[in-house]
């Protein structure tokens, strides 16, 4: 037998959604959560094992620990701005349970995995890039030192094991609905844009573009893009529908899920027939045949990452797409009746206040149903990183989310303080969705669907509240920053 193995997306910020299932980990404007599914997989594989996803479940800090006296091994999902709890809980648990193994996994520790060694001493080991069969290995017998793509301390000294090579065949990994439907409840999960209950799961690997921001394809799944045969895709489609008669809507949350024409074509082929209602990422260079396709096929809606309005700030994060291509893009998806999610980020390299005021007024020309705005975060593991690093851009603290786990601007540019930009944030929201085509859009969903009524009204609260919270910040570091010149001169 293995050893009994618990994999944890950990317990943190109130409404955190960590780093196992979201490429931006931070706690929402509105309460959601994405699925783990980088620990489903593994989890599948072991016998007797279990995945626990603590933020959406509402599992604290110490119901975790009390769990986790029950297994011999523990494989702990972190990220960057959760690292810090997340040890604290290592080692509660290690005490609880001295004789419990730990493994770290994830961007942060691939990136930094002496640093997070020595910061924490019951980490036993850390997996760098995709973990998979290395947990896997070590919970069936096999020595660290003999498992690719593992550090470990020994002697006080650390040992980098070479890198484990890329999983080539994603149709051999377990299909993980299986494992959520064993461990998990569906209905803890929510995303304001996408249909409840949802579903998500994935259909490739990896991202071939080269967006210097982007977290996973620089550290976790890679460029290079694997990809999960159609047969095997529609053959998990078809179980689910059968599993799941309630939820609403299925999301392939893959990097890139429609790059490879041909693919995306092949699969809608595929999925017609089952008369499912899906949504997935989505490229502005994807053109009207394959949209067509997918639209035909039951995709209802696309999480589509504009970024920026800015023809420079795209080039200077190598996104690979132009403003005009975004604007066609667009105009394809509305004519088509596909629903648009647009991602937007706020304080990429070579922003200004102008830049800003070009992307919110490029949001409001595009007219898409839903947006979210973020502030840039630099990761490190990215190029995003080493450019702020390298130019001081950074502010001085670092730090990326206040007390509650929410997003702060660590980023700064001359004559563009961090307050501005993540003051920039609530202007852009404000004015976007306070036009009248926008209110319009949410009052029509409230008057037709009474479920959705209620979702909006608790969605809209919890917003307000953050927005008045984070401007009262920008408010008190103006005027800490307004202060500081005098009261120096005072001294003088």
């Amino acid at each position: 037998m293995p050893l009994k193995t618990l994999f944890l997306n950990p317990p943190s910020f109130e409404n955190f959604d960590g780093g196992a299932g979201s490429r931006w980990p931070a706690t929402r404007e509105i309460e959601s959560y994405w699925y783990p599914v980088w620990l489903a997989y593994p989890a599948g594989m072991l016998e007797g094992a279990r995945l626990l996803d603590a933020p959406p479940h509402h599992v604290s800090g110490e119901e975790t620990i009390q769990i986790a006296k029950d297994y011999e091994f523990l494989v702990l999902f972190t990220s960057t701005p959760g690292f810090p709890g997340d040890i604290l809980l290592a080692r509660a648990i290690k005490a609880a349970n001295p004789k419990i193994k730990i493994a770290f996994v994830g961007p942060h520790v691939t990136v930094l995995p002496e640093k997070s060694l020595r910061e924490c001493p019951e980490i036993d080991f850390v997996c760098r890039k995709e973990f998979d069969y290395s947990v896997v290995d070590y919970a069936k017998g096999k020595p660290l030192e003999e498992i690719p793509g593992v550090s470990f301390l020994k002697d006080g000294q650390i040992v980098h094991n070479p890198d484990a090579p890329q999983i080539q065949d994603l149709d051999s990994l377990p299909h993980v609905t299986e494992i959520y439907k064993r461990d998990l409840d569906v209905t803890k999960y929510n995303v304001p844009f996408l249909l409840y209950p949802f579903v998500s799961l994935y259909t490739t690997r990896g991202c071939p573009a080269q967006c210097t921001f982007c977290l996973w394809p620089q550290t976790l799944s890679g460029h290079p893009w694997r990809k999960r045969s159609t047969d095997d895709v529609a053959r998990e489609m078809a179980q689910v529908r059968e599993k799941w008669p309630e939820v609403k809507e299925f999301f392939f949350d893959d990097d890139t899920f429609n790059i490879q024409k041909a693919r995306t074509i092949e699969l809608c082929a595929k999925l017609k027939p089952l008369g499912l209602t899906w949504s997935c990422t989505s490229r502005v260079t994807t053109d009207y045949e394959t949209l067509k396709a997918m639209k035909e096929a039951g995709c209802r809606l696309l999480i589509v990452g504009y970024e920026s309005g800015d023809p420079q700030i795209l080039k200077n994060i190598k996104k690979g797409a132009t403003v005009e291509r975004a604007r066609q893009f667009t105009r394809d998806c509305h004519k088509l009746g596909l629903v648009v999610h647009g991602d937007f980020i706020l304080g990429l390299p070579g922003e200004t206040h102008q830049t800003i005021n070009n992307t919110i007024a490029f949001a409001k020309e595009l007219d898409v149903e839903t947006i979210q705005v973020s502030v840039a975060h630099a990761y490190p593991g990215t190029e995003l990183y080493d450019h702020v690093v390298k130019n001081g851009f950074m502010v001085g603290d670092n730090k990326m989310v206040d007390e509650g786990g929410h997003q702060l601007a660590h980023i700064q540019y001359p004559g563009l303080p961090a307050d501005d930009i993540l003051g920039a944030v609530h202007r852009f929201y404000d004015e976007y969705y306070f036009r009248p085509k926008a209110v319009f859009r949410i009052l029509r969903k409230a008057v037709f669907d009474s479920g959705e009524r209620k979702r909006l009204y608790k969605e809209a609260k919890t917003f307000l509240k953050l927005r008045a919270a984070r401007n009262k910040l920008v408010k008190q570091h103006a005027q800490a920053a307004a202060a500081r010149p005098a009261s120096v001169g005072m001294t003088d």
